[in-house]
């Protein structure tokens, strides 16, 4: 069993022993276990309050580097080519604080019936597909608290 104690910004220039695949609930998480390609068991134990991000180097305590990969998911994308309409679907999806990956004009969130209506509603294009989610991770995700925004 491998356990990771240390985390670093990347894998670039480091004798990678191989990649581990993580889902978006996973990378938010400082304590879990998973399994590794070679079927190996991998318990985390990291920093808490610190999303693990794809392409950090996890390293285990006998020093194997694991390079942090995204696990497809089944996610819904909705698109569209009127800003308005995607200004809206964004608005509106963070109104419910909900999970969203925001690129031009698309989005992903998790699959839910409800909002996948609503997208519809405001004229998005939904489809269906297994993909990674990185899911955007708010305005103060890197603010201290004494440098906290009022």
């Amino acid at each position: 069993m491998l356990e990771i104690y240390e985390r670093l910004p990347t894998a670039l220039d480091l004798d990678v022993y191989g990649e581990i695949e993580l889902c978006h609930i996973q990378r938010e998480k400082g304590r879990f276990k998973t399994t590794i390609f070679t079927g190996e068991i991998v318990r985390i134990f990291l920093e808490r309050g610190k999303i693990i991000k794809v392409g950090n180097a996890l390293i285990s305590r006998c020093g194997r580097v694991l390079s942090v990969t995204a696990k497809k998911e089944d996610v819904v994308r909705a698109s569209t080519d009127n800003w308005s309409q995607f200004s809206k679907a964004c608005y509106h999806l963070g109104n419910r604080h909900v999970k969203v990956q925001i690129g031009e004009k698309w989005l992903r969130i998790l699959p839910d019936h409800v909002l996948i209506k609503m997208l519809s509603r405001l004229g998005m294009s939904v489809e269906y597909e297994k993909s990674a989610f990185m899911p955007e991770q708010g305005a103060y995700q890197n603010v201290k608290n004494h440098d906290r925004i009022i």
